[in-house]
């Protein structure tokens, strides 16, 4: 374990879940303690798909590894009375209580909130549900995948070709998007309750959560009771818009962004068609050059000015062309060094490998001392100048810290 993190001093009680891990991989990563309980035999995520080397184990799901880092662990039975006493006192106990239970299930076991409160004025409890505890439908089964769907996301994302069913965007982006909100509200929270002494209850919805990610969608189904549809590998829209990927020189695809629309853009496409000596091959450099000397092309311009829409159109179809003629690397590259928003189409295996990603630090070496070895994992989802993340160790193995946390 390293050096404690921003949040050093903050205790935090997470009953394990599907729901709250996420958040609670925030926090500890951050430098909170988070003492995350599990039932004898663990909880039914440590046997989440993908295992080490593909062989299934309790100490293997790299599921769970990831949504656990830097936490404390610890098995209590909540089935027997003496534990539930524990962990009663455990929670109260805390500056934070996270848990993804349904208000019900907490209130048999007498945790919820007002049972924690009268224990403890000052404890905040944040859960981390798929409907809201208040919701009519808290006690409906739920999965990342149903959230998504039903949030909006999955409306928006797939292929032109709406024969093709929807996408489904990877990696539990309901949970990821909920969680972010949870350990936000979170540290309000804290700040709140050095102001005023004052605990209170934090109530996430993962769906509503999903809701929010939208973007344009609800609002234009609310507002204008119209569907956006989905295109590929750009936002979807109610009107079809162009389409943004093309192919490099071997046909690898590649993104080419948002075209210029500022004069600077477009002369700066210029000088690119220069710099390698393209421009008379390219005729249409014309509508550059007009774009550039019109002092650019607002967006709302292309949707009524004939000449604003075909400068914009070229001004893509000059990325086009620039694009065929080298490697996708390359063109994101020299795009990106020229301030134009373009990039490479990556198979997720080069994610981690990419000199970007490693130069801020992303891929993370984390010491297992059951392997004898390091074990590269995702990094930090954000940077804070004054507020340094880290993973400081791997996730726990099951009751691995009994005795430090409960003497037993």
């Amino acid at each position: 374990m390293s050096a404690p993190g921003p949040l050093g001093g903050l205790c935090v009680v997470e009953l394990a879940s599907e729901w709250a891990a996420f958040a609670g991989k925030l926090l500890a990563d951050l430098g909170a303690e988070v003492v995350l309980v599990e039932p004898p035999g663990g909880h039914y995520t440590r046997r989440f798909e993908p295992f080490l080397d593909d062989e299934p184990g309790l100490e293997r799901s790299l599921w769970w590894w990831h949504y656990h880092t830097s936490k404390l662990g610890v098995v209590l039975d909540l089935g027997e009375s003496g534990d539930v006493e524990r962990f009663r006192r455990l929670a109260a106990s805390a500056d934070v209580f996270l848990t993804g239970e349904s208000a019900a299930a907490l209130a048999a076991l007498g945790v919820d909130y007002d049972d924690l409160e009268r224990l403890n004025p000052g404890v905040i409890m944040v859960s981390v549900t798929p409907f809201g505890r208040a919701s009519a439908r808290a006690q409906e089964a739920a999965t990342d995948l149903t959230l998504l769907a039903e949030a909006g996301p999955v409306w928006s994302c797939g292929y032109d070709d709406h024969a093709l069913p929807p996408v489904r965007g990877g990696g539990n982006q309901a949970i990821h998007t909920g969680g972010i909100w949870a350990a936000n509200a979170t540290l309000v929270a804290v700040l709140h309750r050095e102001l005023s002494g004052e605990g209170q209850l934090i109530d996430v919805s993962l769906l509503a959560a999903s809701n929010v990610t939208t973007e344009a969608a609800t609002y234009e189904w609310l507002v204008a009771e119209q569907t956006v549809q989905r295109q590929t590998c750009r936002h979807a829209s109610v009107y079809p818009t162009p389409s943004s990927l093309a192919p490099d020189i071997e046909g690898r695809p590649l993104h080419t962004g948002v075209p210029p629309r500022s004069a600077k853009e477009f002369q700066t496409l210029l000088d690119w068609l220069d710099e390698l000596g393209l421009r008379a091959a390219f005729p249409q450099a014309v509508f550059l050059e007009m774009g550039r000397d019109r002092g650019g092309v607002r967006l709302v311009e292309v949707l009524s000015d004939v000449t604003a829409r075909e400068i914009f159109r070229f001004g893509r179809e000059a990325l086009e062309f620039i694009a065929a003629r080298m490697a996708a690397y390359e063109f994101f590259v020299q795009g990106q060094r020229r301030g134009l928003v373009v990039g490479v189409v990556y198979a997720p295996e080069e994610l981690m490998e990419d000199q970007h990603f490693r130069a801020r630090g992303f891929p993370t070496a984390v010491f297992h001392d059951e392997l004898g070895r390091d074990v590269v994992y995702p990094g930090a989802p954000f940077q804070l100048e004054k507020s340094p993340w880290q993973i400081r160790r791997r996730a726990p193995r099951l009751g691995e810290h009994q005795a430090e946390v409960l003497g037993a």
